[in-house]
């Protein structure tokens, strides 16, 4: 499936915004949260899909667990994570849910 990559949807406008909005990213979360927010979310779009992401490390991509089964995170500054999950069961669709610490 080399040459497809996944889509982007947002649970909501407001985190929507963060991750495609520098500006509201840096006023949020500061600068070196933001460029990190917008750098895992150019490397969800470039992957073929989330299970490549794994695979290669690609921003700590895992799988969560418990409460959170069938949810994804990648790495932010510590503790915080870019949560997010497969929409409706489709591999080359994703949902970003929240930026948070779960921990």
């Amino acid at each position: 499936m080399w040459g497809v990559s996944l889509d982007i949807k947002y649970c909501n406008k407001k985190i929507e915004k963060i991750c495609t909005n520098a500006t509201s990213a840096i006023k949020k979360y500061g600068q070196q949260m933001a460029d990190l927010i917008h750098q895992r979310i150019d490397e969800i779009y470039a992957s073929d899909s989330i299970e490549f992401m794994i695979k290669y490390g690609i921003g700590r991509c895992h799988p969560l667990h418990n409460n959170r089964k069938n949810q994804y995170a990648v790495d932010l500054v510590h503790p915080y994570r870019l949560v997010f999950t497969k929409l409706d069961n489709e591999v080359h669709v994703v949902s970003i849910l929240e930026i948070v610490d779960y921990h």
